[in-house]
C-alpha cells in the first residue's frame, strides 16, 4: 500500500495511537485493523505498547484474532512488557490470554508479575510464578531505579565493571591522576579543555566499580570496556545528546553486544533472563548497566562523577 493511500495507517504518527477519533476515522476510511502499520505491521500491537486503552479496546473489537502474534509476541505481551497496565486490562477484557507462553517462556501474565502491577492477572497455579532468581531480579530493579533517582545524563558515558576494584581498573587502563585538571571547568565547558575526552572519574561501589565521563563518550567505547573486562563482565552506555543511548556489553575482553531492547526489537530467541532485564530496565539504561554488572549502588553519585577520583587515559584510539 502506498504511503499516500488515504485508506491506510500512514497518517497516524507516534502520538496518534491515543486519539480514538483518529483511529475510528482511519478504520471508517478502510484501514485494515489486522495489518498495514509501517514497520510494526499490526495496529493492535503498536496501540498496546504506546496507545490508549480506548484505542486498544476499539482495535481489539475489530481484529480477527486478539491473540495474533507478530515477531513471536501478542499485543498483550507488548502491553505487559511496556508496563501498560491499562492497555493490558483492555486486552484481557477483549479475550486476550495472559498465560499464553511465548518469548523465552514469558507469558504476558508471568512478565506482569515482575512489573508495576504483579496482581494484574489471577495466577492459575503457584508453579507459574516467578522463580527465586527472577523474583530477586525484580526486587533489585524496584530498589535500584529509585535509589539512582532522576538526574540529567544526556552526554554522559559510563562503564560498570563487575568484581573489579577502582585500583585494578585504573591499572588495566594504564590511567594516571588528573590532578592538574579543573573539573568544574570541564563540567561547564569541556570543549575548552584540550584533552577532555581522556579525563574520567572512577569509584569503588558494592560489586565492583563505576567508570564515568559526564561530558563525553569515551568510557563507553570498545577500547575501554575490552581493557577492563578480562575475567569479568562490563556494561557500558553513552547517552548521545543527538538521540538515543548505545553501548557495549563485554566479557573477558570481547564484545558481546548491547541491550536493552524495546518491546519491538528484542529477539524472540534470547534467553529468558535477558527478556526480563530488558523489561525491568526498559526506560532506565543507566540502571540497566549497573544491574547487568551486579553493582548495588545506593545513589547516583558515582555515576555523575562526584567521587572526586579523576584520572587521565593514555592517548589511544579507544573506538577500535
Amino acid at each position: 500500500m502506498a504511503a499516500t493511500d488515504d485508506v491506510g495507517w500512514w497518517i497516524v504518527g507516534y502520538d496518534g495511537w491515543t486519539d480514538l477519533d483518529l483511529i475510528r476515522d482511519r478504520l471508517a476510511a478502510g484501514a485494515d485493523p489486522n495489518s498495514g502499520v509501517h514497520i510494526f505491521d499490526r495496529p493492535l500491537h503498536i496501540a498496546a505498547e504506546q496507545g490508549s486503552p480506548e484505542v486498544v479496546a476499539e482495535l481489539a473489537m475489530r481484529v480477527d484474532n486478539v491473540d495474533a502474534e507478530h515477531r513471536g509476541r501478542t499485543a498483550l505481551w507488548m502491553a505487559a512488557f511496556a508496563g501498560r497496565v491499562d492497555n493490558a486490562r483492555a486486552l484481557v477484557a477483549a479475550g486476550a490470554d495472559p498465560w499464553r507462553l511465548m518469548m523465552g517462556g514469558w507469558s504476558p501474565g508471568r512478565l506482569s508479575l515482575a512489573g508495576p502491577a504483579p496482581g494484574l492477572f489471577p495466577i492459575p497455579s503457584p508453579e507459574i510464578g516467578l522463580s527465586p532468581a527472577e523474583a530477586a531480579a525484580a526486587a533489585e530493579a524496584r530498589r535500584l531505579i529509585p535509589a539512582l533517582g532522576d538526574f540529567y545524563y544526556e552526554g554522559l558515558s559510563l562503564a560498570c565493571v563487575a568484581d573489579v576494584s577502582a585500583a585494578d581498573a585504573t591499572a588495566r587502563l594504564e590511567a594516571t591522576p588528573a590532578d592538574d585538571v579543573d573539573i568544574d571547568a570541564l563540567y561547564e565547558a569541556c570543549w575548552n579543555i584540550p584533552d577532555a575526552d581522556m579525563i574520567f572519574g572512577i569509584t569503588d561501589v558494592p560489586g565492583g566499580c563505576v567508570i564515568t565521563q559526564p561530558w563525553g563518550y569515551t568510557t563507553s567505547t570498545p577500547g575501554v570496556v575490552k581493557r577492563v573486562s578480562p575475567g569479568t563482565i562490563c556494561y557500558s552506555m553513552y547517552a548521545n545528546p543527538k538521540g538515543g543511548s548505545g553501548g557495549y556489553i563485554a566479557r573477558d575482553g570481547g564484545i558481546l553486544g548491547w541491550e536493552p531492547h524495546s518491546a519491538y526489537t528484542i529477539p524472540s530467541d534470547v534467553p529468558a533472563r535477558e527478556i526480563l532485564a530488558a523489561h525491568l530496565y526498559r526506560t532506565n539504561p543507566v540502571a540497566f548497566c549497573c544491574a547487568g554488572a551486579g553493582l548495588r549502588l545506593v545513589d547516583a553519585r558515582p555515576i555523575i562523577g562526584s567521587s572526586g577520583n579523576w584520572l587521565r587515559l593514555p592517548e589511544r584510539d579507544y573506538t577500535a
